[in-house]
């Protein structure tokens, strides 16, 4: 019996390790191309209500088709724990990329939000979670390649959009590092409830900003930019997201932050007529330098 529980193993793990990769590679270019498609989205909506319809759409339409498949819904205690989740990284973390790209490029707004395996790194080391020297070395390359892209780039950022990219990574970064080791639902269920709780909370963020909910200017791209949202970037990658929370570290889990800068500044030049300077090329080499040194595996 020991025989085929170990010849069975190794397949398992070249299995896992396949989703590991597929999902890295979703939320590299999938996550990389959302930050274009809400710049479009704004056209006919309001941030913090663009925000809200996505989640709520893409989180009960998800959420109804696990229960069909028999997936468990999530118990009391793990719905407080997707409250705490969906608030800081989809209502406060997305929710203020989506108000700050009303005032900033997409692939400046993406820039901004690489500093966020800085921050992961800094939480988990308040939990006792310290990088390794790989890891660390990786994290500091990185981090130079988004300042080499900032000096590139347009840096004539609306104070408060400034503010918000501020914000938006650090709210991410702690959600990320907090859930560890919490009672939480299988992934594609945590997915589809923290996309429903914090549907209230962009409501509310909505209220409060005060623009209403649809712009005059809507027109089919804004609305097939949501849709875009909806299906790709929320079911698609943050599914893949919350798989990578429970199967790798952080630093690996949080790495798409140096990988979506390029390829939303890729995603503008080609599709959104945004320029692309050679200081450019040079930053998103070394970032993905950056990201060779944490995800790479003995």
């Amino acid at each position: 019996m020991s025989t085929t529980a170990d010849a069975t193993l190794p397949a398992g793990h070249a299995r896992e390790r396949w989703l590991i990769l597929a999902a890295l590679l979703s939320l590299y270019v999938v996550w990389g191309s959302t930050y274009l498609a809400i710049k479009w989205a704004l056209v006919g909506f309001s941030p913090f209500a663009m925000a809200a319809i996505r989640f709520a759409s893409a989180g009960l339409l998800f959420f109804a088709w696990l229960r069909l498949r028999g997936v468990p819904a999530p118990t009391w205690a793990q719905w407080k724990n997707m409250a705490v989740m969906g608030t800081l990284l989809l209502g406060v973390g997305n929710g203020l990329v989506c108000y700050a790209e009303q005032y900033v490029g997409s692939g400046l707004a993406a820039v901004a939000i690489a500093s966020m395996p800085l921050w992961a790194a800094m939480f988990g080391a308040m939990y006792g979670r310290w990088p390794t020297r790989r890891e660390g070395l990786g994290l500091a390359i990185g981090f130079a390649g988004v300042v080499l892209l900032n000096l590139g780039g347009d840096l004539a950022a609306n104070p408060l959009g400034a503010i918000a990219l501020l914000i938006s990574p650090i709210a991410w970064a702690f959600g990320s590092v907090w859930s560890r080791g919490r009672d939480l639902p299988a992934p594609m269920m945590s997915t589809a409830a923290q996309m429903i709780v914090a549907t209230p909370v962009l409501v509310l963020m909505t209220q409060l900003y005060g623009d209403g909910w649809i712009r005059p200017g809507i027109d089919a791209l804004a609305v097939g930019s949501l849709v875009y949202l909806a299906i790709f970037g929320s079911i698609v990658g943050f599914g893949a997201y919350v798989f990578l929370l429970d199967k790798v570290r952080p630093a690996i889990a949080t790495s798409y932050a140096y990988v979506n800068p390029p390829i939303a500044v890729l995603f503008g030049v080609l599709l959104g007529g945004e320029a692309l300077h050679a200081l450019d090329l040079v930053a998103m080499a070394v970032i993905l330098a950056g990201v060779v040194l944490i995800t790479w595996k003995r």
